[in-house]
């Protein structure tokens, strides 16, 4: 794997590591991969509070996805970016089309644990680069999930993804996680992303940039709840209240969900 996809294994050990601790999350799909790949991270990619983090983030990833396929059975998913998240186990997709999108090598890693099914695939795609649309018929209305993606691509590589989305849809509502223009700078030397490799990201402070003919940003989401940060307990809530959430994480990371016009 490239050093950016081997980042999904950053999450996935937070994912297991939270719903073996019965926090935030239950994944038990985390918790099998992590327990037979094995894959050894090392410095802060381990640390507890990141876990706790990307636990806490993908949770409110969910919550919002059940939220907007709550209302109706003529939707899409897509999760680009989907790495080794059981989102699609998490939530379920019993009333709708479920896509999941990644490079090549990660949907081959996925397929070791993952079945494709009627309303469930898996796609071979690059998120700077649209082609893989193609294999997706359904235009109708599509709810897009991009979780540790955007800090990856440059400002005109996301506006680019964004009118693609809109003009392949008749509606998109999308929800994207993104790096502050200094979490970016601090990010090329103290990130646990450091640890596999990747020292290239790319941060944003207005989300309005985004916004074109075709999509409008809606609002900025809560990336830490405190009804999440409530499960934790003692000094543990304490720490994680003053350092990942609140106004200093909103410092270096920001949750923007965006609408077709």
């Amino acid at each position: 794997m490239t050093e950016v996809n081997k980042t999904l294994y950053i999450p996935l050990y937070g994912k297991a590591y939270v719903s073996k601790k019965g926090l935030f999350l239950n994944d038990k799909k985390a918790e099998e991969i992590w327990e037979k790949e094995k894959f050894t991270l090392k410095g802060k990619s381990k640390s507890k509070w990141l876990a706790y983090y990307m636990g806490i983030r993908s949770a409110v990833f969910d919550e919002w996805v059940k939220e907007k396929t709550s209302d109706t059975d003529d939707i899409t998913v897509i999760h680009i970016g989907c790495g080794m998240d059981s989102r699609i186990e998490r939530i379920g997709n019993s009333k709708y089309k479920w896509y999941d999108v990644d490079f090549e090598d990660v949907i081959n890693e996925r397929r070791r644990y993952y079945t494709e099914n009627e309303s469930y695939k898996m796609i071979v795609g690059d998120a700077r680069s649209c082609e893989w649309l193609d294999y997706i018929p359904e235009n109708k209305k599509a709810v897009i999930i991009m979780e540790g993606v955007s800090m990856y691509l440059k400002d005109n590589e996301i506006q680019n993804l964004f009118n693609n989305l809109a003009s392949h849809f008749e509606h998109i509502s999308l929800l994207a996680d993104c790096y502050t223009i200094k979490a970016a700078k601090i990010s090329k030397h103290k990130n646990p992303i450091n640890d596999v490799g990747v020292t290239n990201v790319y941060g944003v402070d207005n989300p309005e940039i985004f916004t074109s003919e075709s999509v409008e940003f809606v609002k900025e989401h809560n990336m830490t709840p405190q009804k999440f940060i409530d499960e934790l307990h003692g000094a543990e809530k304490w720490i994680f209240s003053k350092l990942f959430a609140g106004g200093f994480s909103k410092k270096m990371y920001r949750l923007f969900e965006y609408r077709s016009k």
